[in-house]
């Protein structure tokens, strides 16, 4: 977190404890007219909403520095939750012990202040912050003495996306890598002038480095002495000559997707709005993208446009309870494992239970502690991700799996309605795929399938959604987009996807695709528009194959 963040987030907090401390005698003010109600007619629905600003005096008390006020509102939340349970109105004694408390309740709001700093919190939250190590960079240096290699191999890695600066010669190398030491380095090992010239500069350079560069090294030999001097040298990765691309694209992928890492969506339910935005200071600190609910019944809006990891939900809220809204959540396609965690100063063991039968994953008593919001919120959604990606992703390309596509699609095809916005569907098909098996073997077929997989995700959006609809087959959601312009974008990349070589027993070959599209304008709902998109293809494939045909519904 930089200095102006930094200085923004304690502006927050700041803010947020005097807004706490001004609000304080109209809560008291509203528990005392709640009690007075109740004294002239009982009603359970009274005291529910008494209970409720009572329980949230417990968990705010605490969050907000007043451990005192915190104490007292829960002895008081303790009798008015037994009054609830057994459904009866408070005799004599126990309506006399109600009133001193709420009044022990004003004297404290009056007569004390928060304990609580702006550094305690500023500190607690700062250990936590989520700040990768390595800037992301698609930023490639091809180190290679033979300069039509280093061309070819540059090609290759620009179809890809990929940023591509070649050297010939060492020095002109060092002095780029001190300008751009965040670059992926593909270093050649042998050099006219030095058979490990490339590991001895790679040394050098690593010197007094806290964060090492990223080297991959390439070499005709695959002896012990060449690879252990690689290492030394800060290898992430060794190749041997002649190259493989797919295998090196692979490697590449998997070094630039580990420097990136989606921020966490969180989705915090809450009927206190004061907490709601102390919790999300917190966690929008850390990184994560936040999202607020004060009124439980606007939840549904929120929940399919934001599409979180994870929901922190209060337990007592006003029309629908935290459990009744778990229920509602998991009835829900798409949210059935989404980690539901309940927030509550609850501290007996009768609630706990049930509300963890009931849907829920977790547990958190109020007040949290920043550090600790922050890493069990990091744990669950960790955890949560890497078994969903399990389920949802396809083994060979990590694309969206054929159930995953078909789900987006319905998903994405109901938010477009909704918003009257366009959206298109691709269908992607390899043409001839069954002779390239035939000829070249099933592991270059899927070479094949995995190299379109990686340019359809490098070539289109990140809010395009991209999955392997079965065998050779690819589906792709664009949203915003109309037929037209997402024939145009497919069409580019089929024309890159046909120059690609793929390399089979040192034989090289090339491979088209063809590809039907439909968009929401011509075809009103999922089924029409997969239907449609699929007969395109069939008709591209009728037509001669390695082409882009529309369906527009003549």
């Amino acid at each position: 977190m930089n200095t102006t963040e930094h200085r923004e987030f304690r502006e927050r907090m700041r803010l947020l404890l005097a807004l706490f401390a001004h609000e304080l005698p109209d809560r008291m003010d509203e528990i005392e007219a709640l009690w007075d109600k109740l004294q002239i007619e009982w009603d359970i629905k009274v005291l529910q909403e008494l209970h409720r600003s009572v329980h949230n005096l417990v968990s705010n008390g605490k969050t907000f520095g007043y451990p005192e006020l915190s104490i007292e509102a829960r002895a008081l939340e303790q009798v008015l939750k037994s009054l609830m349970q057994k459904d009866i109105s408070a005799d004599t004694l126990q309506a006399s012990r109600i009133l001193q408390q709420i009044l022990e309740l004003k004297k404290i709001a009056t007569e004390k202040e928060s304990i609580l700093t702006i550094e305690v919190i500023s500190k607690a939250a700062d250990e936590h912050v989520l700040v990768p190590d390595i800037p992301a960079s698609n930023l490639i240096f091809v180190v290679e003495d033979d300069f039509e290699a280093a061309q070819e191999l540059a090609l290759q890695l620009r179809y890809y996306g990929y940023e591509v600066e070649v050297y010939n010669h060492l020095d002109k190398f060092r002095a780029a890598v001190e300008q751009n030491p965040h670059a992926i380095i593909l270093m050649d090992i042998e050099f006219p002038e030095n058979e490990m010239g490339g590991i001895q500069i790679m040394e050098q350079i690593q010197k007094g480095r806290t964060q090492p560069i990223r080297v991959i090294f390439i070499s005709a030999h695959d002896d012990m002495a060449y690879r252990l001097g690689a290492v030394r040298a800060g290898s992430v990765a060794y190749f041997t000559k002649p190259i493989n691309s797919n295998e090196l694209i692979d490697q590449l992928d998997l070094i630039t997707a580990s420097q990136i890492q989606e921020p966490f969506r969180v989705l915090i339910v809450d009927d206190s709005p004061t907490l709601l935005a102390y919790h999300a200071a917190i966690l929008e600190q850390a990184e994560m993208h936040v999202k607020t609910v004060s009124e439980p019944m606007q939840l549904l809006e929120k929940l399919n446009d934001f599409n979180p990891d994870i929901i922190l939900m209060d337990l007592y809220m006003p029309g629908c309870n935290g459990l009744e809204l778990a229920r509602i959540i998991r009835q829900i396609d798409g949210f059935l494992s989404t980690p539901i965690v309940y927030l509550s100063s609850e501290n007996d063991f009768n609630t706990q239970p049930e509300a963890m039968s009931l849907s829920g994953d977790d547990f958190l008593v109020k007040p949290i502690d920043p550090a600790y919001l922050i890493s069990a919120v990091t744990t669950r959604v960790t955890r949560s991700r890497f078994l969903r990606s399990l389920m949802i992703h396809d083994g060979l390309t990590g694309l969206l799996n054929h159930t995953a596509i078909k789900e987006e699609l319905a998903r994405e095809v109901i938010r477009s309605s909704r918003l009257k916005s366009s959206l298109s569907f691709a269908m992607v098909d390899i043409d001839f795929f069954k002779k390239i098996n035939d000829s070249y073997g099933h592991a270059a077929g899927d070479r094949v399938i995995k190299s379109l997989a990686r340019l359809l995700k490098q070539r289109l959006r990140e809010t395009d959604i991209v999955g392997r609809y079965g065998g050779e087959e690819f589906a792709i959601i664009m949203n915003d987009t109309d037929a037209t312009s997402a024939a145009k974008v497919i069409d580019e990349i089929r024309n890159v996807f046909s120059r690609l070589l793929h390399l089979s027993h040192d034989e090289e070959f090339s491979v088209n695709f063809s590809c039907g599209i439909a968009d929401l304008a011509h075809f009103p709902d999922a089924a029409s528009l997969s239907e449609a998109a699929d007969a395109a293809l069939y008709q591209a494939k009728q037509r001669g194959r390695n082409k882009v045909i529309v369906n527009k519904n003549d």
